[in-house]
């Protein structure tokens, strides 16, 4: 069933988020004002080591939950950059190492309810180390982690970022074949 639009207006905006109220109505005729959050789109990067058996992640704080994880390496897409440059770029800016290819893995909206972003995950082929992170902000550690060690830190809830759950579970359901 879908949900008519009749009109949004747009309520704050800043760089990175805006936030719109929508007029809708529901198929059973229950009109009302929706909250939407659109946010920048996002690409993520799971760099697989040349054995394809660790991939690389970041270990980080994030201030909005005050919660410590494993991630990927992600950002933001810039205005004029693909999803795929975007990924290299945060790849090397936050790691200092450089896929030699990226694949497309999985695309995912992380909350259609309520907001808009697409999340691009991208897997990482030929890893070369290219020096230090450019990026200092990032992360406190880096590390190769064993792809037979993820499931048991996802029960732990070492990882909990949506984007690195969603790129690496599709990476556990599906690894790529040995070339």
């Amino acid at each position: 069933m879908r949900w008519q639009v009749h009109g949004e207006r747009q309520i704050y905006s800043n760089p990175w988020m805006n936030v719109w109220l929508a007029d809708v109505e529901q198929p059973d005729g229950h009109r009302y004002e929706h909250h939407v959050i659109r946010l920048r789109d996002l690409a993520v990067a799971a760099l697989l080591d040349e054995h394809r058996e660790r991939v690389l992640m970041l270990w980080r704080h994030r201030f909005v939950t005050d919660t410590w994880a494993w991630e990927l390496p992600m950002g933001l897409i810039e205005n004029g950059e693909t999803p795929q440059q975007a990924a290299a770029r945060e790849l090397e800016e936050e790691t200092g190492w450089r896929a030699g290819r990226l694949t497309p893995l999985v695309y995912a909206q992380p909350a259609a309810g309520i907001l808009s972003s697409d999340h691009h995950v991208f897997l990482g082929h030929d890893p070369r180390h290219i020096g230090e992170p450019t990026e200092l902000n990032e992360a406190s550690r880096i590390e190769w982690i064993p792809l037979r060690d993820l499931p048991a830190m996802i029960d732990r809830r070492q990882i909990v970022s949506s984007a690195t759950l969603t790129g690496l579970l599709r990476l556990l359901i599906s690894p790529p074949a040995p070339r």
